[in-house]
């Protein structure tokens, strides 16, 4: 496969297709799942190795922020198609310094790696992104010095800001806000280990978002051998102990796959997605439920996800699509009825306000979508060709494209922003509609 975004335009003409598509398509490992298990690895007792791992901007900047902080992450040749296999060797003991870690714009970099930064004697400075600044952080920066570690941020709470570590975190119970960002939950979880007494954690807010995604880090810390009690709602007790070294395949990134399942509603046909697994936490296996919603046929047999489509969309009622939500949002603006969609207001806290740029880059091609206060409704309303901004937000650069597959003429304005967490969307996107034309 050629390089990721190699030769790719400012401006890319997304491909329409006119007949049904049908393909099998491979997409990489999951980013989720990827930058917990780098996290863990940092932390663990041992040698550990991560098999298919997802190569993407977002990986690379994990693997550079823990390398910063001692760890040893060293590519070796691998079975899985879309690169090498990873061997972590943890940050050692005797590690100290002065350090910058460059976030980008990975929520996951920013805040699941400032814990462990205050269990490394030194300082360590965290800057991103011009829109990481805008990101959501004051969470986790109240949460370490509730624990005891000096961040400075000059009262700004957020990007940028420093860790200065002792080595030692004491732990124990810790009440925070999450409803901006179920990550901040998992953060403080997958270093709570490695405190004195653990951690009890609670969160106060009213909402809380993406609880998928903490059922995940919930999930990879009992497969490292860390007792985690979640027995009481919204409460999360870790126990002090060692995290076990592991050797663990990561699953395709399930949330990846949609634009690609979401094909074959859009042009009609059959899109397959090999290597679903039977159960997982990804919160990608929803697309099993939203797709038929939608109009689909969808059918998991023998690790194929097989989804078929007429090339005709109904509208829904779908509510807590998570990140999945501007897929969803592209196949509703193309639906023959309204739709609604609820409990994403923590959408306008990512790589972008994703409720105003969904609304805007819609109502942009001659949509019909407006913004209430946990989500959206779109009506339905005929769509015409144009500029599709992606806010350097890779699901507003999936979105676009997807859009594009019904509306002649749509451009999406910096497609490599995909790389974030696929690099090889415009690759595989060609591959897909070439399908079509066959």
């Amino acid at each position: 496969m050629s390089a990721p975004n190699a030769g790719v335009p400012a401006t890319w003409p997304a491909p329409f297709v006119t007949s049904p598509v049908d393909a099998t398509v491979a997409v990489p490992g999951s980013k989720s799942l990827t930058n917990r298990y780098l996290v863990l690895a940092a932390l663990a007792d041992g040698r550990s190795r991560l098999r298919a791992p997802l190569h993407s901007r977002d990986s690379e900047l994990m693997v550079s922020a823990l390398r910063s902080l001692g760890a040893t992450i060293t590519e070796i040749p691998g079975d899985g198609p879309f690169g090498p296999d990873l061997l972590i060797d943890p940050v050692p003991a005797a590690a100290r310094g002065t350090r910058q870690i460059d976030c980008g714009l990975a929520g996951t970099v920013m805040r699941f790696v400032p814990p462990l930064a205050g269990l490394v004697p030194g300082t360590t400075g965290f800057d991103g992104d011009p829109h990481a600044r805008s990101r959501p952080m004051s969470a986790i920066i109240d949460a370490l010095r509730s624990l005891g570690v000096q961040v400075d941020d000059d009262g700004a709470g957020s990007l940028p800001f420093s860790v200065t570590g002792s080595g030692r975190i004491a732990g124990g119970r810790l009440e925070i806000d999450a409803a901006a960002s179920s990550q901040f939950v998992s953060a403080l979880l997958l270093a709570a280990p490695r405190f004195d007494k653990g951690l009890h954690l609670v969160h106060r807010g009213s909402t809380l978002p993406s609880p998928e995604h903490i059922a995940m880090t919930v999930s990879v810390l009992r497969g490292v051998g860390v007792d985690v009690d979640d027995s009481v709602p919204r409460e999360w007790r870790v126990a002090p102990g060692p995290i076990a070294a592991f050797d663990t395949v990561i699953e395709p990134d399930l949330s990846n796959a949609g634009p690609f399942l979401a094909a074959a509603l859009v042009a009609g046909g059959t899109v397959r997605v090999a290597g679903w697994p039977a159960s997982t936490t990804q919160v990608g296996d929803k697309w099993r439920s939203i797709l038929p919603a939608l109009g689909a046929s969808v059918d998991l047999a023998g690790g194929t996800l097989t989804v078929t489509g007429t090339g005709r969309i109904r509208g829904a009622d779908l509510a807590d699509t998570s990140e999945l939500a501007p897929t969803v949002a592209a196949l509703c603006a193309l639906g023959s009825s309204p739709s609604r969609l609820t409990g994403i207001a923590h959408l306008r806290g990512h790589e972008t306000d994703r409720l105003a740029a969904l609304v805007a880059e819609i109502n942009r091609l001659g949509g019909d979508a407006e913004e209430t206060t946990d989500g959206l409704i779109i009506r339905p309303a005929t769509l015409h060709g144009g500029t599709w901004e992606t806010y350097a937000d890779h699901r507003m650069a999936t979105a676009g494209a997807l859009i594009g597959l019904a509306v002649p003429g749509v451009v999406v304005r910096d497609i490599s922003t995909t790389a974030k967490t696929l690099p090889q969307f415009p690759e595989l996107w060609q591959q897909l509609t070439r399908s079509a034309e066959a």
